[in-house]
């Protein structure tokens, strides 16, 4: 079963083809962490700012494992 993966806002860009209403889905053969699972993608591990691991903030180290969903978000601005 493969790991589901979401892009928000300007890391959508980072990944071509990239599609938010069904976002992405990928899977490999052995261990892996979140950030690990991002430079694999092609994201800028430097412009993720937060992480949601099925649900919860995670950091770049959490453990990942095949049928987990994963979210990856810039730092967003606003006025």
């Amino acid at each position: 079963m493969p790991v589901f993966i979401t892009l928000s806002t300007t890391l959508r860009d980072c990944v071509p083809g990239y599609s938010p209403a069904q976002g992405l889905s990928i899977a490999w053969e052995g261990p892996i962490t979140t950030g690990q699972l991002a430079e694999k993608i092609g994201l800028p591990v430097q412009e993720i700012k937060i992480i949601m691991h099925n649900g919860r903030y995670a950091n770049l180290e959490q453990a990942v494992h095949n049928g987990d969903r994963v979210g990856y978000f810039p730092a967003i601005g606003g006025g």
